[in-house]
Protein backbone atom coordinates (compact mmCIF):
# COMPACT_ATOMS: atom_id res chain seq x y z
CA UNK A 1 0.00 0.00 0.00
CA UNK A 2 2.82 2.45 0.90
CA UNK A 3 4.42 1.74 -2.48
CA UNK A 4 1.20 2.82 -4.27
CA UNK A 5 1.02 6.02 -2.20
CA UNK A 6 4.65 6.90 -3.02
CA UNK A 7 4.08 6.28 -6.71
CA UNK A 8 0.98 8.51 -6.67
CA UNK A 9 2.83 11.34 -4.87
CA UNK A 10 5.74 11.13 -7.30
CA UNK A 11 3.37 11.25 -10.26
CA UNK A 12 1.52 14.24 -8.77
CA UNK A 13 4.79 16.18 -8.20
CA UNK A 14 6.01 15.48 -11.73
CA UNK A 15 2.65 16.56 -13.13
CA UNK A 16 2.77 19.81 -11.11
CA UNK A 17 6.32 20.60 -12.31
CA UNK A 18 5.36 19.87 -15.91
CA UNK A 19 2.37 22.20 -15.72
CA UNK A 20 4.46 24.98 -14.11
CA UNK A 21 7.05 24.73 -16.84
CA UNK A 22 4.34 24.80 -19.48
CA UNK A 23 2.66 27.95 -18.11
CA UNK A 24 6.02 29.61 -17.48
CA UNK A 25 6.13 29.85 -13.66
CA UNK A 26 9.33 27.81 -13.50
CA UNK A 27 12.39 28.29 -15.74
CA UNK A 28 13.58 24.72 -16.15
CA UNK A 29 17.02 25.72 -17.37
CA UNK A 30 17.71 27.98 -14.39
CA UNK A 31 16.19 25.50 -11.96
CA UNK A 32 18.07 22.42 -13.05
CA UNK A 33 21.18 24.04 -14.68
CA UNK A 34 21.89 27.24 -12.71
CA UNK A 35 25.56 27.39 -13.78
CA UNK A 36 24.50 27.75 -17.42
CA UNK A 37 22.71 31.03 -16.71
CA UNK A 38 24.29 34.36 -17.76
CA UNK A 39 25.03 36.87 -14.99
CA UNK A 40 22.20 39.32 -14.29
CA UNK A 41 22.25 42.55 -16.25
CA UNK A 42 23.52 45.61 -14.38
CA UNK A 43 20.70 48.14 -14.48
CA UNK A 44 21.46 51.72 -15.43
CA UNK A 45 22.07 53.87 -12.39
CA UNK A 46 19.80 56.56 -13.80
CA UNK A 47 16.94 54.04 -13.78
CA UNK A 48 17.09 53.91 -9.98
CA UNK A 49 16.60 56.41 -7.18
CA UNK A 50 19.40 55.08 -5.00
CA UNK A 51 22.37 57.28 -4.10
CA UNK A 52 25.48 57.27 -6.23
CA UNK A 53 27.97 54.75 -4.81
CA UNK A 54 31.42 56.33 -4.73
CA UNK A 55 34.73 54.73 -3.86
CA UNK A 56 37.20 57.32 -2.56
CA UNK A 57 40.89 56.46 -2.80
CA UNK A 58 42.80 56.48 0.49
CA UNK A 59 45.45 58.99 -0.53
CA UNK A 60 48.02 60.25 1.99
CA UNK A 61 47.07 63.53 3.68
CA UNK A 62 49.66 65.48 1.72
CA UNK A 63 47.34 65.26 -1.29
CA UNK A 64 44.44 66.92 0.52
CA UNK A 65 43.95 67.85 4.18
CA UNK A 66 47.70 67.99 4.85
CA UNK A 67 47.90 71.18 2.77
CA UNK A 68 45.66 72.87 5.33
CA UNK A 69 47.80 71.92 8.32
CA UNK A 70 51.58 72.00 8.06
CA UNK A 71 51.95 69.66 11.00
CA UNK A 72 50.23 66.81 9.14
CA UNK A 73 51.39 67.45 5.57
CA UNK A 74 53.79 64.48 5.59
CA UNK A 75 51.51 62.06 7.45
CA UNK A 76 51.01 58.98 5.29
CA UNK A 77 47.67 57.93 6.78
CA UNK A 78 44.62 59.20 4.88
CA UNK A 79 42.27 61.77 6.38
CA UNK A 80 39.25 60.48 8.31
CA UNK A 81 36.06 62.06 9.54
CA UNK A 82 37.64 62.30 13.01
CA UNK A 83 40.72 64.28 11.93
CA UNK A 84 39.43 66.13 8.87
CA UNK A 85 39.94 69.85 9.50
CA UNK A 86 37.23 72.49 8.95
CA UNK A 87 37.70 74.92 6.10
CA UNK A 88 39.57 77.92 7.57
CA UNK A 89 37.48 81.07 7.98
CA UNK A 90 40.50 83.22 7.11
CA UNK A 91 41.12 81.63 3.70
CA UNK A 92 39.91 84.69 1.78
CA UNK A 93 39.68 84.27 -1.98
CA UNK A 94 41.03 80.72 -1.76
CA UNK A 95 37.56 79.72 -0.55
CA UNK A 96 36.10 80.22 -4.03
CA UNK A 97 38.14 77.23 -5.28
CA UNK A 98 37.33 74.90 -2.34
CA UNK A 99 34.82 72.63 -4.13
CA UNK A 100 37.30 69.74 -3.78
CA UNK A 101 37.23 70.10 0.01
CA UNK A 102 33.43 69.98 0.29
CA UNK A 103 33.11 66.97 -2.03
CA UNK A 104 35.64 65.02 0.01
CA UNK A 105 33.97 66.06 3.28
CA UNK A 106 30.61 64.82 2.01
CA UNK A 107 32.03 61.33 1.43
CA UNK A 108 33.59 61.25 4.90
CA UNK A 109 30.20 62.10 6.40
CA UNK A 110 28.54 58.76 7.15
CA UNK A 111 24.90 59.59 6.56
CA UNK A 112 22.83 58.26 3.65
CA UNK A 113 19.50 60.01 4.22
CA UNK A 114 19.08 62.88 1.75
CA UNK A 115 22.51 62.27 0.18
CA UNK A 116 23.00 61.99 -3.56
CA UNK A 117 26.27 60.06 -3.02
CA UNK A 118 27.52 57.63 -0.40
CA UNK A 119 30.98 56.23 0.12
CA UNK A 120 31.51 52.49 -0.35
CA UNK A 121 34.49 50.57 0.97
CA UNK A 122 34.40 47.91 -1.77
CA UNK A 123 35.52 49.32 -5.15
CA UNK A 124 33.65 46.50 -6.91
CA UNK A 125 30.42 48.07 -5.67
CA UNK A 126 31.27 51.58 -6.90
CA UNK A 127 29.51 53.49 -9.64
CA UNK A 128 32.28 56.11 -9.67
CA UNK A 129 35.70 56.72 -8.13
CA UNK A 130 36.63 59.98 -6.38
CA UNK A 131 40.24 61.17 -6.44
CA UNK A 132 40.71 63.35 -3.31
CA UNK A 133 43.53 65.54 -4.58
CA UNK A 134 43.15 69.23 -3.73
CA UNK A 135 44.59 70.40 -7.04
CA UNK A 136 43.30 73.97 -6.63
CA UNK A 137 44.66 74.33 -3.11
CA UNK A 138 47.93 72.79 -4.28
CA UNK A 139 48.31 75.57 -6.85
CA UNK A 140 47.32 78.24 -4.34
CA UNK A 141 49.80 76.85 -1.81
CA UNK A 142 52.74 75.84 -4.02
CA UNK A 143 52.12 77.16 -7.52
CA UNK A 144 52.87 80.82 -6.93
CA UNK A 145 56.42 80.04 -5.82
CA UNK A 146 58.78 80.62 -8.76
CA UNK A 147 61.03 77.57 -8.78
CA UNK A 148 62.42 75.17 -11.33
CA UNK A 149 59.58 73.09 -12.80
CA UNK A 150 61.23 69.83 -11.79
CA UNK A 151 61.39 70.97 -8.15
CA UNK A 152 57.91 72.47 -8.06
CA UNK A 153 55.96 70.91 -5.18
CA UNK A 154 52.67 71.20 -7.07
CA UNK A 155 54.12 69.40 -10.07
CA UNK A 156 55.60 66.66 -7.87
CA UNK A 157 52.21 65.93 -6.34
CA UNK A 158 50.72 65.64 -9.82
CA UNK A 159 53.44 63.21 -10.89
CA UNK A 160 52.93 61.04 -7.80
CA UNK A 161 49.16 61.04 -8.24
CA UNK A 162 49.41 59.90 -11.85
CA UNK A 163 51.75 57.08 -10.82
CA UNK A 164 49.25 56.02 -8.17
CA UNK A 165 46.30 56.03 -10.57
CA UNK A 166 48.12 54.12 -13.27
CA UNK A 167 48.75 51.34 -10.78
CA UNK A 168 45.05 51.11 -9.92
CA UNK A 169 43.28 48.30 -11.73
CA UNK A 170 40.03 50.28 -11.52
CA UNK A 171 41.59 53.25 -13.26
CA UNK A 172 43.03 50.90 -15.90
CA UNK A 173 39.69 49.11 -16.27
CA UNK A 174 37.86 52.21 -17.50
CA UNK A 175 40.82 54.25 -18.71
CA UNK A 176 39.93 56.68 -15.92
CA UNK A 177 36.51 57.48 -17.42
CA UNK A 178 34.57 56.78 -14.22
CA UNK A 179 37.00 58.73 -12.02
CA UNK A 180 35.92 62.11 -10.65
CA UNK A 181 38.69 64.71 -10.31
CA UNK A 182 38.06 68.31 -9.15
CA UNK A 183 40.00 71.04 -11.02
CA UNK A 184 38.17 74.29 -10.26
CA UNK A 185 41.10 76.71 -10.23
CA UNK A 186 42.04 77.75 -13.79
CA UNK A 187 45.61 76.62 -13.07
CA UNK A 188 44.76 73.43 -11.18
CA UNK A 189 46.82 70.41 -12.34
CA UNK A 190 48.40 72.71 -14.91
CA UNK A 191 51.51 70.59 -15.63
CA UNK A 192 49.93 67.21 -16.40
CA UNK A 193 46.28 68.07 -16.92
CA UNK A 194 45.93 66.40 -20.31
CA UNK A 195 47.01 63.06 -18.85
CA UNK A 196 43.56 62.92 -17.23
CA UNK A 197 41.43 64.05 -20.14
CA UNK A 198 39.24 60.92 -20.08
CA UNK A 199 38.06 61.44 -16.49
CA UNK A 200 35.02 63.34 -15.21
CA UNK A 201 36.52 66.70 -14.33
CA UNK A 202 34.81 69.10 -11.92
CA UNK A 203 35.47 72.54 -13.44
CA UNK A 204 33.95 76.03 -13.16
CA UNK A 205 34.25 76.72 -16.89
CA UNK A 206 36.24 75.61 -19.94
CA UNK A 207 38.36 78.73 -20.30
CA UNK A 208 41.75 77.02 -19.90
CA UNK A 209 40.90 73.61 -21.37
CA UNK A 210 41.39 72.48 -24.98
CA UNK A 211 38.36 70.97 -26.69
CA UNK A 212 39.91 67.52 -26.84
CA UNK A 213 40.21 67.47 -23.06
CA UNK A 214 37.06 68.87 -21.51
CA UNK A 215 33.44 69.24 -22.60
CA UNK A 216 29.86 69.29 -21.33
CA UNK A 217 29.38 65.71 -22.55
CA UNK A 218 31.60 64.26 -19.82
CA UNK A 219 32.52 66.99 -17.31
CA UNK A 220 30.61 68.73 -14.54
CA UNK A 221 30.42 72.52 -14.24
CA UNK A 222 30.50 73.57 -10.59
CA UNK A 223 29.65 76.91 -9.02
CA UNK A 224 32.42 78.83 -7.34
CA UNK A 225 32.06 78.74 -3.57
CA UNK A 226 30.64 82.17 -2.74
CA UNK A 227 32.77 84.46 -0.56
CA UNK A 228 30.13 86.96 0.58
CA UNK A 229 27.68 86.11 3.36
CA UNK A 230 24.35 84.61 2.33
CA UNK A 231 21.29 86.86 2.69
CA UNK A 232 19.10 84.80 5.02
CA UNK A 233 16.57 87.43 6.17
CA UNK A 234 15.75 89.16 2.89
CA UNK A 235 12.04 89.87 3.38
CA UNK A 236 11.25 93.60 2.93
CA UNK A 237 7.76 94.91 2.21
CA UNK A 238 8.92 96.27 -1.16
CA UNK A 239 12.13 94.50 -2.26
CA UNK A 240 12.45 96.57 -5.44
CA UNK A 241 12.33 99.96 -3.74
CA UNK A 242 14.48 98.80 -0.81
CA UNK A 243 17.40 98.33 -3.22
CA UNK A 244 18.47 101.85 -4.11
CA UNK A 245 21.44 101.06 -6.41
CA UNK A 246 20.55 100.11 -9.98
CA UNK A 247 23.74 98.22 -10.90
CA UNK A 248 26.61 97.05 -8.70
CA UNK A 249 30.13 95.84 -9.46
CA UNK A 250 33.07 95.61 -7.10
CA UNK A 251 36.19 93.68 -8.13
CA UNK A 252 39.45 93.62 -10.01
CA UNK A 253 39.11 95.45 -13.31
CA UNK A 254 42.48 94.27 -14.68
CA UNK A 255 41.81 90.83 -16.15
CA UNK A 256 42.99 88.71 -19.07
CA UNK A 257 41.27 87.48 -22.24
CA UNK A 258 37.51 88.25 -22.22
CA UNK A 259 38.02 89.90 -18.83
CA UNK A 260 39.53 92.92 -20.57
CA UNK A 261 35.96 94.10 -21.03
CA UNK A 262 35.95 95.15 -17.37
CA UNK A 263 38.12 98.20 -18.05
CA UNK A 264 35.91 99.20 -20.99
CA UNK A 265 32.78 98.87 -18.86
CA UNK A 266 34.41 100.95 -16.11
CA UNK A 267 34.90 103.81 -18.58
CA UNK A 268 31.34 103.51 -19.91
CA UNK A 269 29.65 103.37 -16.50
CA UNK A 270 31.69 106.08 -14.78
CA UNK A 271 29.72 109.00 -13.35
CA UNK A 272 26.25 107.41 -13.45
CA UNK A 273 24.52 108.23 -10.15
CA UNK A 274 22.81 104.93 -9.36
CA UNK A 275 25.61 102.69 -10.68
CA UNK A 276 28.39 101.53 -8.35
CA UNK A 277 31.42 100.30 -10.32
CA UNK A 278 34.57 100.02 -8.21
CA UNK A 279 37.99 98.46 -8.63
CA UNK A 280 39.01 96.43 -5.57
CA UNK A 281 40.93 93.36 -4.41
CA UNK A 282 39.75 90.44 -2.28
CA UNK A 283 40.21 91.29 1.38
CA UNK A 284 37.95 90.67 4.40
CA UNK A 285 36.96 94.35 4.35
CA UNK A 286 36.22 94.13 0.63
CA UNK A 287 33.98 91.08 1.14
CA UNK A 288 31.94 92.96 3.77
CA UNK A 289 31.54 95.97 1.49
CA UNK A 290 30.52 93.71 -1.41
CA UNK A 291 28.00 91.92 0.81
CA UNK A 292 26.39 95.24 1.76
CA UNK A 293 26.53 96.61 -1.79
CA UNK A 294 24.92 93.57 -3.41
CA UNK A 295 22.08 93.55 -0.88
CA UNK A 296 21.30 97.18 -1.70
CA UNK A 297 21.35 96.68 -5.50
CA UNK A 298 18.69 95.58 -7.96
CA UNK A 299 21.19 94.21 -10.47
CA UNK A 300 24.73 92.87 -10.02
CA UNK A 301 27.10 92.98 -12.98
CA UNK A 302 28.99 89.81 -13.85
CA UNK A 303 31.53 90.40 -16.64
CA UNK A 304 33.96 87.64 -17.60
CA UNK A 305 37.17 87.37 -15.58
CA UNK A 306 40.46 85.68 -16.55
CA UNK A 307 38.14 82.88 -17.71
CA UNK A 308 34.48 83.16 -18.79
CA UNK A 309 33.11 82.91 -15.22
CA UNK A 310 33.94 84.27 -11.78
CA UNK A 311 32.83 83.92 -8.17
CA UNK A 312 30.88 87.17 -8.44
CA UNK A 313 27.92 85.46 -10.11
CA UNK A 314 27.35 83.18 -7.13
CA UNK A 315 27.91 86.00 -4.67
CA UNK A 316 25.05 87.77 -6.46
CA UNK A 317 22.80 84.69 -6.33
CA UNK A 318 23.12 84.26 -2.54
CA UNK A 319 22.61 88.03 -2.19
CA UNK A 320 19.37 87.80 -4.25
CA UNK A 321 20.72 90.48 -6.58
CA UNK A 322 19.61 89.79 -10.17
CA UNK A 323 22.78 88.84 -12.11
CA UNK A 324 23.59 90.74 -15.30
CA UNK A 325 25.90 88.34 -17.16
CA UNK A 326 28.28 89.65 -19.83
CA UNK A 327 30.31 86.68 -21.03
CA UNK A 328 30.01 85.04 -24.43
CA UNK A 329 31.54 81.69 -23.47
CA UNK A 330 30.22 81.10 -19.97
CA UNK A 331 28.86 77.69 -18.95
CA UNK A 332 26.63 77.41 -15.89
CA UNK A 333 26.18 74.78 -13.15
CA UNK A 334 23.23 72.38 -13.18
CA UNK A 335 21.86 73.89 -16.39
CA UNK A 336 20.03 70.66 -17.25
CA UNK A 337 17.93 71.29 -14.12
CA UNK A 338 17.92 75.08 -13.70
CA UNK A 339 16.84 77.73 -16.22
CA UNK A 340 19.04 80.76 -15.53
CA UNK A 341 16.87 83.05 -17.66
CA UNK A 342 14.31 82.88 -14.85
CA UNK A 343 16.55 84.93 -12.56
CA UNK A 344 19.39 86.35 -14.69
CA UNK A 345 19.79 88.77 -17.61
CA UNK A 346 22.28 88.06 -20.40
CA UNK A 347 24.09 90.51 -22.67
CA UNK A 348 26.61 89.62 -25.33
CA UNK A 349 29.92 91.46 -25.06
CA UNK A 350 29.05 93.34 -28.24
CA UNK A 351 25.72 94.49 -26.80
CA UNK A 352 27.28 95.52 -23.48
CA UNK A 353 29.76 97.81 -25.21
CA UNK A 354 27.12 99.80 -27.10
CA UNK A 355 27.10 103.18 -25.32
CA UNK A 356 24.07 103.53 -23.06
CA UNK A 357 22.42 100.25 -24.17
CA UNK A 358 22.93 98.15 -21.03
CA UNK A 359 21.83 100.87 -18.59
CA UNK A 360 18.84 101.78 -20.76
CA UNK A 361 17.67 98.13 -20.74
CA UNK A 362 17.98 97.91 -16.96
CA UNK A 363 16.11 101.17 -16.36
CA UNK A 364 13.22 99.93 -18.53
CA UNK A 365 13.13 96.52 -16.85
CA UNK A 366 9.59 95.95 -15.45
CA UNK A 367 9.31 96.01 -11.67
CA UNK A 368 6.99 92.99 -11.50
CA UNK A 369 9.37 90.93 -13.62
CA UNK A 370 12.29 91.94 -11.38
CA UNK A 371 10.32 90.88 -8.29
CA UNK A 372 9.63 87.48 -9.89
CA UNK A 373 13.37 87.06 -10.52
CA UNK A 374 14.15 88.11 -6.95
CA UNK A 375 11.69 85.52 -5.61
CA UNK A 376 13.23 82.87 -7.88
CA UNK A 377 16.70 83.74 -6.56
CA UNK A 378 15.46 83.17 -3.02
CA UNK A 379 14.12 79.77 -4.07
CA UNK A 380 17.28 78.55 -5.82
CA UNK A 381 20.05 80.06 -3.69
CA UNK A 382 20.30 76.96 -1.45
CA UNK A 383 21.61 75.05 -4.49
CA UNK A 384 24.77 77.17 -4.28
CA UNK A 385 25.57 76.58 -0.60
CA UNK A 386 28.60 74.45 0.28
CA UNK A 387 28.39 73.20 3.85
CA UNK A 388 29.27 70.41 6.23
CA UNK A 389 27.36 68.32 7.00
CA UNK A 390 25.83 68.53 3.53
CA UNK A 391 22.10 69.16 3.22
CA UNK A 392 19.56 67.91 0.72
CA UNK A 393 19.67 69.80 -2.60
CA UNK A 394 22.70 71.90 -1.58
CA UNK A 395 25.66 72.49 -3.89
CA UNK A 396 27.46 69.29 -2.91
CA UNK A 397 24.45 67.07 -3.51
CA UNK A 398 23.63 68.88 -6.76
CA UNK A 399 27.17 68.18 -8.01
CA UNK A 400 27.00 64.49 -7.12
CA UNK A 401 23.72 64.31 -9.03
CA UNK A 402 25.44 65.89 -12.02
CA UNK A 403 28.13 63.20 -11.82
CA UNK A 404 25.37 60.59 -11.79
CA UNK A 405 23.98 62.09 -15.00
CA UNK A 406 27.35 61.61 -16.73
CA UNK A 407 27.70 57.91 -15.97
CA UNK A 408 25.51 56.47 -18.76
CA UNK A 409 27.84 58.16 -21.27
CA UNK A 410 30.82 56.76 -19.36
CA UNK A 411 29.47 53.23 -19.57
CA UNK A 412 28.74 53.64 -23.27
CA UNK A 413 32.33 54.73 -23.90
CA UNK A 414 33.80 51.91 -21.78
CA UNK A 415 31.67 49.20 -23.40
CA UNK A 416 32.42 50.45 -26.92
CA UNK A 417 36.16 50.66 -26.26
CA UNK A 418 36.21 46.98 -25.25
CA UNK A 419 34.93 45.76 -28.60
CA UNK A 420 36.25 48.31 -31.13
CA UNK A 421 39.00 46.97 -33.37
CA UNK A 422 39.54 50.22 -35.27
CA UNK A 423 39.29 53.88 -34.24
CA UNK A 424 35.83 55.42 -34.21
CA UNK A 425 34.83 55.80 -37.85
CA UNK A 426 32.71 58.88 -37.14
CA UNK A 427 35.70 60.78 -35.69
CA UNK A 428 37.64 60.41 -38.91
CA UNK A 429 37.59 63.29 -41.39
CA UNK A 430 35.47 62.62 -44.45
Amino acid sequence: MYVKVAICLTFAILLLISCSIYVGTIDAKSYFFPLLQPPPLRLSLCATDRPLRVYMYDLPRKFNAGMMDRGTSQVAAPATVENFPPWPKTSGLKRQHSVEFWLMASLLYDEEEGSEAIRVSDPEMADAFFVPFFSSLSFNKHGHVKTDAEADADRQLQVELLEFLRQSKYYQRSGGRDHVIPMTHPNAFRFLRQELNASILIVVDFGRYPRNMSSLSKDVVAPYVHVVDSFTDDDPLDPYESRTTLLFFRGNTVRKDEGKIRVKLANMLAGIDDVHYENSVGTPKSFKLSTKGMRLSKFCLHPAGDTPSSCRLFDAIVSHCVPVIVSDKIELPYEDEIDYTEFSIFFSMKEALVPGYLIDQLRRFPKDRWINMWMRLKNVSHHYEFQYPPKKEDAVNMLWRQVKHKLPGVRLAVHRSRRLKVPDWWRQKR
